[in-house]
């Protein structure tokens, strides 16, 4: 299969890994300021693309990909083959980019502005903003589309709701204080709860979805934490980049069902197929584990290796 031109796949969960295609880690590497295309298990760098100044996180989109670089205040928009189509611009500092489930809207975050930003992938273009709160940053967007919990800060005591019926008139229903530092957030598969990881402490917090009650929490280690799910739900994942640690979580109970050590720094994953793959940003290496959290590989891809979203080629 020619390199680059595979159909290209958005990221799902399934047993095992995927076959008949390779899986690839996009990664951004802002101190090098690229995007950095991973082929797995090999390490073999597939594409570098340079990008506006300080490239930081990602999501992808149908035959798009989606990178904020806060410092440029820029957002660009690349095709299925990386190639760049369109940098849009008149951000301050865009932050943190989610997509929609049916892959053709983008939301971004901008902590300096405070406002949200929704973006048409088919038209390149911000279609509506909405001010939400100083210091918006991370955010999680509910399975069904219509909810958005965004943390408003990096150190976040207040989280703001925003109700997405129609996606491109966003409305802001309601800012709450979660009774801790929050940092990022990730809504469980089914919808009905928010897992919202410190800003300072050592534990995940998750919440009800409706009522923003805690239901449990989870020890995972020092802040910040990161989460992610498998897409039938029946697993979490959390790091604690700062002690080198990845956890496999029963996402009903709460209950740690295994761990693993990872790279210092490794904050951000990512799941496809069998795999959950996480990314050191002290480092800049990539590690691939199964659901197990058994390790199958690690390359160092950049300097410093932010986020990471997985796909197939």
């Amino acid at each position: 299969m020619p390199i680059l031109a595979a159909a290209f796949v958005v990221a799902s969960t399934a047993s095992a890994r995927p076959t008949g295609s390779g899986v690839v880690a996009l990664v951004t590497a802002e101190q090098q300021n690229q995007l950095v295309a991973v082929a797995l298990p090999s390490g073999k760098i597939r594409r570098r693309v340079v990008l506006p100044t300080d490239p930081e996180n990602l999501a992808v989109g149908i035959n798009k990909v989606v990178v904020a670089s806060p410092r440029a205040g820029a957002v660009t928009l690349l095709d299925q083959r990386l190639k760049v189509v369109k940098v849009l611009r008149g951000f301050a500092a865009p932050h943190i980019v989610v997509v929609d489930p049916l892959k053709t809207l983008a939301y971004v975050t901008d902590d300096a502005r405070g406002d949200l930003s929704v973006i048409g992938l088919g038209a390149r273009a911000i279609v509506a903003r909405l001010p939400v709160g100083a210091g918006a940053h991370h955010m999680t967007l509910s399975p069904s589309g219509r909810r958005l919990w965004i943390a408003l800060g990096e150190h976040a005591s207040a989280i703001a709701i925003v109700d997405l019926t129609n996606p491109i008139r966003p409305r802001l229903l309601r800012r709450f204080s979660p009774g801790f530092v929050a940092h990022d957030l990730a809504f469980s598969r089914d919808g009905r709860r928010v897992w919202v990881t410190s800003g300072v402490g050592d534990a995940v917090h998750v919440l009800d979805a409706r009522t923003g009650r805690q239901a449990f929490v989870v020890q995972v280690g020092a802040a910040p934490q990161h989460v992610v799910f498998t897409d039938r739900g029946d697993f979490a994942y959390a790091t604690s980049g700062y002690d080198g640690r990845l956890v496999k979580v029963n996402p009903r109970s709460g209950r740690i069902l295994a761990s693993a050590r990872t790279p210092y720094g490794s904050f951000n994953l990512s799941t496809i197929g069998g795999l959950v793959v996480t990314t050191s940003l002290m480092s800049g290496r990539v590690t691939e584990f199964d659901l197990g959290l058994h390790r199958l590989s690690t390359v160092k891809a950049a300097r410093a290796a932010r986020a990471v979203s997985l796909t197939v080629w």
